[in-house]
């Protein structure tokens, strides 16, 4: 049976299955992407920015006043016909809310934005003053392809997003980490996974305080939900497998490990603990995902206690 057969088969599925079933974080065919950013002034070499850590400094500074933003873009319904309701991205919006207030904070949800409000709502963020904050954190939880996410009304790059976050663009948060997270598919391809059989038992077991400049897009951290080319899987009452994993591990360890020896667990998380559970869709059933995480960070991150200033 070919990919597109079974993906007629999915869209026909009755909705009690859906229900009760992991489901796959469905794009739709849709035509060219809608809404991209107009292009930006060059870079001007007179702007400077504050450094918000010494040259070398092994860490981020943690310390500032506010933790920072933290918006969460929420996709359940869309106005695009292909695309099929997102069943359980709430329980993901709300889990996510939560563990993100519990790591200090300023948590903003935004349900079912349309791509128009979605960029004013980052570009009003990137034009704030971040002076007094560690940070900045975006999160989209909606259906994606390769190359694309989708807002309510249509299709766009993610770079539309980051893109107003870059040193030049955002001078309050350079030097400083943005996190993007992503819970969306990246394609169509399925990971059948691979068997482990156990292990054989008999095997053994001074220029600090210059000026100095750095990259526009240094900083940023992007995690994935899944790889390039392949589906996200979502539970329908507990939410998406990335989703549940970055909670979790947010929640026990985040204050502990830097945030890529974090994703790490989270990434051992889905690929360990998670596996489909579609038996009436055989093509579909038993099937395996790992996270893709992107970092252009220069420095270690962690969610330090926040003292009361």
């Amino acid at each position: 049976m070919s990919i597109p057969d079974v993906v007629d088969i999915i869209k026909n599925v009755d909705k009690e299955l859906v229900d009760r079933e992991s489901v796959m974080e469905r794009p739709g065919d849709v035509g060219d992407a809608l809404g991209t950013r107009k292009a930006h002034e060059p870079f001007d070499p007179r702007l400077c920015a504050r450094m918000p850590v010494d040259r070398y400094a092994a860490d981020y500074n943690m310390k500032h006043k506010r933790r920072g933003l933290a918006l969460i873009f929420n996709h359940e319904n869309f106005d695009v016909p292909q695309l099929k309701m997102r069943a359980g991205t709430n329980v993901d919006c709300e889990n996510l809310t939560a563990t993100l207030k519990g790591l200090d904070f300023d948590v903003h949800v935004y349900k079912d934005l349309k791509l128009r409000d979605l960029q004013k709502e980052i570009e009003r963020a990137s034009q704030m003053d971040h002076s007094d904050a560690d940070c900045i954190l975006i999160t989209i939880l909606s259906h994606g392809e390769l190359g694309y996410l989708y807002a309510k009304d249509c299709q766009y790059k993610l770079d539309v997003i980051w893109s107003y976050f870059t040193a030049n663009h955002c001078p309050s948060l350079a030097g400083k980490p943005k996190l993007f997270f992503i819970q969306a598919c990246q394609g169509d391809q399925l990971d059948g996974g691979m068997l482990l059989s156990p292990k054989d038992r008999t095997e053994t077991d001074s220029s600090s305080s210059m000026t100095f400049k750095i990259p526009t897009h240094a900083d940023f951290l992007i995690a994935y939900s899944t790889i390039p080319g392949f589906y996200s899987w979502r539970n329908t009452q507990k939410g998406s497998w990335f989703m549940q994993s970055l909670c979790q591990e947010l929640n026990s360890h985040g204050r502990k490990y830097d945030i890529l020896t974090l994703l790490t667990f989270v990434a051992q998380r889905v690929a360990y603990d998670f596996e489909s559970n579609t038996p009436d869709i055989p093509m579909m059933h038993q099937q395996k995902q790992i996270p893709c995480i992107t970092t252009m960070l220069t420095r270690l991150l962690r969610f330090e206690e926040k003292k009361a200033f």
